[in-house]
């Protein structure tokens, strides 16, 4: 029933313009005259929703009462050491990776200072056999997918010292994507490889990152639809880190969450994490992944989180921001919050830390001398822009590289091995 309160119809009751003549002008102007006096009309909710933001692990390091009990024991204590050490070492790489590009040893790099925690709790949940595809920030998830940690290291200073054999993958992570710089074009790489997965009756997911600013494309809305209609085992994680370059998130979306971009594809299951809060983004990860697994269709998982850098190396954060935002937003990074409850529990000291700062940037250290032997002694050659592309190169492809090598400088030209 029409609500007697509410003096104005619905738009769906008067503007439905089917002519632009005076004559449907008036009928619809009566129409709608006489529902305001009270005519009975149908109407009925026939849909709602809801967003659950989800934290365990608050700024000062305080567990939340609803946290699962396993990380108030001693077995979910050593759980959580090897996070932060895993987010330790990934801090550790990121500001040498950064230095590197400021002596002109790699290129333009992308900092992923500040949101450790997304990465670190994806990539633990997920199971070896997954299919991670990420944006081009999300080195701690591909860290912490690679068995041989320091070649993983190396291969991602390979990627943006502008070699291509950093794409490569090999051991349990070997099928995951090579990362994607062009944005949110890898969401519809991440629903061919889910319908691939299903097609197979595979009990494996697909796991696609992508950042907030990557929702203002449409990739992302038919990736969600058709990964929605299908009911399809992938999993989104919108990794929010405020901004989108310079594009503060305010003006990217007017939603409330981008969480809910997945409602409107009919996604049934759409949460906003802590995306600082390690522990909630593996918990709620370890549900999306699940709920796939059982046929229950894909997720949208929104992180909350900063990037506490700037967008690239090639970027002034300043011009755009302000050091006091930044400052404040210091306060709440995964790092911080975790290390402070590992003291609290009685796991974790000052010389826990010496130790490990020593080791991560031993480690580092290790996979930056074998990043710089590669280059060095075994410089990539022309071919490599082709030989990473196809199983089997095709005609436009093998006339390109011909024209390549008669144009190239390189002396040490390979047969492609592909064809």
């Amino acid at each position: 029933m029409a609500d007697k309160n509410d003096p104005y119809p619905s738009f769906s009751q008067i503007h439905i313009h089917l002519s632009m003549s005076p004559v449907w002008d008036r009928v619809l102007s009566e129409r709608a005259l006489e529902i305001r006096k009270g005519e009975k009309t149908m109407k009925r909710e026939i849909a709602k929703f809801s967003i659950q933001k989800v934290e365990y692990l608050d700024p000062s390091g305080n567990l939340a009462e609803d946290a699962p009990a396993v990380y108030g024991a001693v077995e979910g204590h050593a759980q959580l050491v090897e996070w932060y050490k895993m987010m330790v070492l990934g801090r550790v790489f990121d500001a040498k990776a950064s230095n590197l590009q400021k002596t002109g040893q790699i290129g333009t790099y992308p900092s992923m200072e500040g949101q450790e925690a997304v990465g670190t709790g994806v990539a633990s949940a997920m199971e070896d056999d997954d299919v991670l595809l990420t944006t081009y920030r999300e080195h701690d998830a591909r860290i912490r997918r690679d068995e041989e940690q320091e070649e993983a290291m190396t291969n991602i200073l390979l990627c943006w010292g502008g070699d291509e054999r950093g794409h490569k993958r090999a051991g349990r992570n070997r099928k995951d994507f090579p990362l994607c710089i062009t944005i949110a074009t890898h969401c519809g790489h991440a629903v061919g490889v889910a319908m691939a997965m299903k097609i197979r009756k595979e009990n494996r997911v697909a796991v696609c990152m992508l950042g907030d600013g990557a929702t203002s494309k449409g990739d992302v809305h038919e990736a969600m639809n058709w990964a929605s209609v299908w009911r399809l085992p992938l999993v989104f994680v919108i990794v929010n880190n405020q901004y989108a370059i310079s594009q503060p998130r305010k003006l990217q979306s007017g939603a409330e969450t981008l969480a809910q971009l997945g409602v409107g594809a009919g996604v049934q299951f759409c949460k906003q994490v802590d995306g600082n809060d390690v522990i909630a983004m593996y918990e709620v990860t370890v549900e999306a992944l699940e709920r796939a697994r059982s046929g229950q269709g894909p997720t949208v998982i929104e992180a909350l989180t900063y990037r506490l850098g700037s967008h690239t190396t090639a970027d002034d954060a300043s011009r755009y921001r302000s050091a006091e935002e930044v400052e404040e937003a210091r306060k709440n990074e995964p790092l911080i919050r975790l290390r402070l409850f590992l003291e609290r529990v009685g796991v974790w000291n000052e010389t826990n830390e010496v130790a490990l700062q020593a080791e991560c940037k031993e480690r580092v250290e290790g996979a930056v001398k074998a990043y710089r032997n590669i280059i060095e002694n075994h410089p990539q050659t022309v071919d490599d822009m082709f030989v990473h592309m196809h199983a089997k190169l095709p005609a436009t492809l093998k006339e390109q590289l011909e024209i390549a090598r008669a144009f190239s400088l390189d002396t040490t030209k390979e047969e492609y091995h592909g064809s």
